[in-house]
């Protein structure tokens, strides 16, 4: 693809540092491991809370591991400490993890990841905290101007990356309102399609997620300006975050913030509650 766009974007830590090949070796050592013990990465998911597609993107470097699960696992799959050996070096790398991201994204990037509480609305794509692999691998794939294969596989590992916060304790609280709309585009084809709606059902069901759909029959809307996040920073105001057309704005001044706020309010009470929800999201898939 010589005529695709390379994106400008700063080497991550573990990409200058060389550490990448370190996470790449230790989800080696994770599945060589697994397979000693005979088990399925189901199996290993299921025995260390984690899912399956989660086991397999650490086993091939998409997914850093987190202290946490190298600690369950190291006792699961009998490693007599090997992947223990590790978490002080798991740590320092998620320290600075957040400069991974290209410059115009890294202050939402950093907001994202020390806060407490995290509103979202999508009316064009599913939220990228809530995408699957193939779905991110999608959206970038077609993106235009295209991008090369290497700032592709770039972009998919940033945005599964952000999706750690999901593994915090104490959680954040998360709520999302999606468009019906967005979750009846099949991006990336059936298969897809099919596995991005089973995530939605999966993430909808967690304790720590309000995830509400917009009926498209809904005839009137607070917020047609296009999609936002609501992030509460620890121990600072809230602000709000707006992507449209390559253009980035993190908005911090209370008065912009209340209007955020005021949608959201609203779109919430005219959204499908989370139960709901999910029995349109149950009945999609039972019709794929």
């Amino acid at each position: 693809m010589a005529n695709a766009e390379r994106e400008e974007r700063p080497e991550r830590p573990a990409e200058s540092d060389g550490t990448a090949h370190l996470f790449r070796a230790l989800g080696k050592q994770i599945k060589v491991l697994r397979e000693r013990a005979g088990l399925s990465q189901k199996d290993l998911g299921t025995a260390t809370h984690c899912g399956e597609d989660l086991i397999s993107a650490m086993e091939r470097g998409v997914r850093t591991p987190q202290p946490d699960f190298l600690g369950r696992a190291d006792q699961v799959l009998d490693a007599g400490g090997v992947l223990r050996a590790a978490v002080d070096e798991v740590r320092e790398a998620l320290s600075r993890s957040r400069t991974r991201h290209p410059d115009w994204f890294r202050d939402f990037a950093r907001v994202e990841a020390d806060s407490v509480a995290l509103h979202e609305y999508s009316n064009q794509a599913i939220p990228g905290l809530l995408q699957t692999e193939e779905y991110a691998r999608a959206v970038f794939t077609k993106r235009r101007p295209l991008l090369d294969e290497q700032t592709v596989e770039n972009r998919v590992a940033d945005r599964l990356a952000r999706q750690q916060i999901f593994e915090r304790w104490p959680a954040p609280t998360f709520s999302f309102v999606v468009e019906e709309a967005v979750l009846q585009r099949p991006l990336g084809g059936r298969t897809v399609h099919v596995g991005q709606l089973l995530r939605l059902s999966q993430v909808g069901r967690m304790r720590t997620v309000e995830l509400q759909v917009m009926p498209i029959d809904r005839d009137e809307h607070p917020s047609m300006d296009g999609p936002f996040t609501l992030l509460t920073p620890k121990g600072r105001s809230e602000a709000a975050y707006t992507e449209i057309q390559g253009h980035a704005r993190l908005v911090t001044d209370p008065d912009e913030v209340r209007l955020f706020n005021e949608r959201y309010g609203i779109m919430r009470a005219q959204a499908l509650t989370p139960r709901e929800s999910l029995t349109l999201i149950e009945k999609m898939l039972g019709e794929r």
